[in-house]
């Protein structure tokens, strides 16, 4: 016999007045948006000031769009198959879940991109502090997905292993849980941690590669253990064949943080 843990079913609905509907997954970007912003206030303080509390603040707009438009994009793109080919309304329904994390880092990269053209500020600095408040909005993010009862693990045996409600009968691995805390926890101290050190962060592109790094590492791994249900690229998983490049792109960005140093 196996035991397993019970899910602990919560509402996805948190309240509900008529048409209008507050869902735990929509609070959980709202939430990351505004505790990542306010944590970019303090890491902007410190030297070598990547932009100004107004710039920061300016920036949030642009996040936030970047984060939904791109989240969403990179799903449909990515993991909607032919479905929003058929149903292309679909698309819109974005309280329904279905975000693409690289979807939503493609549209904050553009949106710094732009932001950092229209405001003459330079754009590794303030992309080494987002990248910093980044896994905020990830760990809030995947507990969303385990309220949700979505992107569940692959069958296991493990004594704490669930059922989940649209996972069939079959006890799963809380992968949600695990990458929360890769994700989200771990990833956040470690970046926090090379961040106190003033001569990693003022090494423009260093910290924003170690993020790349290290969530396409945590990534990768974490996808041994979720079930992949938006299938294989070769012998990889979709969520491991797109977190290659940015594993490659973040170290890339970290080796180049030390180059332009020895050449000063």
């Amino acid at each position: 016999m196996t035991f397993v843990i019970p899910y602990p079913s919560v509402d996805p609905e948190l309240i509900r007045l008529g048409p209008l509907v507050i869902r735990w997954y929509s609070l959980a970007y709202i939430a990351g948006l505004l505790i990542a912003w306010r944590y970019l206030w303090f890491l902007a303080k410190r030297p070598p000031g990547a932009a100004s509390k107004t710039d920061i603040d300016d920036f949030l707009v642009w996040a936030t769009l970047g984060v939904v438009l791109g989240g969403r994009a990179g799903h449909v793109l990515f993991y909607g198959g032919t479905y929003y080919l058929y149903n292309p309304l679909a698309i819109l329904r974005v309280w329904e879940g279905g975000m693409s994390f690289h979807g939503g880092l493609l549209g904050v990269a553009a949106a710094e991109i732009w932001f950092c053209r229209k405001r003459r500020i330079k754009l590794l600095p303030l992309a080494d502090i987002v990248a910093c408040a980044a896994p905020i909005g990830l760990f809030l993010g995947r507990l969303a997905n385990f309220i949700n009862g979505e992107l569940y693990g692959r069958v296991s045996d493990v004594s704490w292993a669930m059922v989940f409600p649209h996972g069939g009968l079959a006890p799963r691995h809380p992968s949600q849980l695990y990458e929360a805390g890769l994700e989200g926890v771990a990833l956040f101290v470690i970046l926090y941690l090379l961040w106190r050190r003033q001569s990693l962060r003022s090494r423009p592109g260093f910290l924003a590669g170690a993020f790349l790094a290290g969530y396409g590492a945590f990534r990768s791994f974490a996808e041994f253990f979720r079930e992949p249900g938006d299938g294989y690229v070769g012998v990889l998983t979709a969520g491991q064949a797109l977190s290659v490049p940015m594993v490659l792109l973040g170290l890339y960005l970290v080796f180049r943080s030390f180059r332009r140093e020895t050449a000063k």
